[in-house]
């Protein structure tokens, strides 16, 4: 899941910055997120689907396909 996220991010041409303040939450904090040092909170994951208009299914690694 933690690849994914980052693997998203950079097909977005972000940067960790820029989608913490998407999630209004501090690069750090997501940063933790990205590298799975904390657990990502449910409403955290819903937004970053939306975001990148995915499912949270595949963020999770459930589904293979975008």
């Amino acid at each position: 899941m933690y690849k994914r996220l980052r693997d998203l991010r950079e097909d977005a041409n972000m940067t960790q910055r820029e989608i913490a303040a998407v999630l209004n939450c501090a690069q750090r904090t997501y940063s933790n997120y990205e590298r799975g040092d904390h657990d990502l909170p449910t409403e955290v994951l819903i937004k970053l689907a939306k975001h990148y208009q995915t499912t949270t299914d595949y963020i999770l690694g459930l589904k293979s396909k975008r």
